[in-house]
């Protein structure tokens, strides 16, 4: 079984840094080298970053980081809640989403070893990442 960490997080740009940390703490932990670790903080700014950047009234959203740790991998969950919204070329608020072929998620892409975005039911989007310890 895995160990499971999730954090609400309140969609302003300053708390951005403290989940980086949050999770490199837990990666370095977990055994990651340092440099799988700063693979690890920058897809995971990245990640958080979109989704606070991007959202109208985001600030006054929040979204949900979720953490597994297994023997060999960690596996990072990133989802938007209902109330964190864009505006559309016609003035419309969808949720915020993790735009493929974007340089944010192309950047995620690079730096884990898998990664899935995912339609979360009646929440709008999560993005999936999964790093595996090297030498295991």
């Amino acid at each position: 079984m895995a160990d499971v960490l999730k954090f609400m997080i309140p969609g302003k740009p300053e708390y951005v840094r403290t989940v980086r940390l949050a999770i490199s703490s837990l990666a370095g932990s977990a055994g990651f080298d340092i440099e799988a670790v700063e693979d690890i903080m920058m897809a995971v700014s990245e990640a958080c970053s979109n989704l606070v950047c991007h959202g109208v009234g985001a600030r006054d959203a929040s979204y949900e980081v979720s953490c597994e740790m297994f023997g060999d991998r960690i596996v990072i969950r990133i989802e938007n809640l209902p109330d964190c919204c864009e505006e559309d070329a016609h003035g419309e608020r969808r949720p915020v989403s993790f735009r493929e072929g974007g340089i944010g998620l192309n950047i995620i892409k690079t730096l884990m070893d898998e990664v899935d975005v995912l339609p979360a039911v009646g929440r709008g989007t999560r993005i999936q990442m999964i790093k595996y310890v090297s030498g295991i």
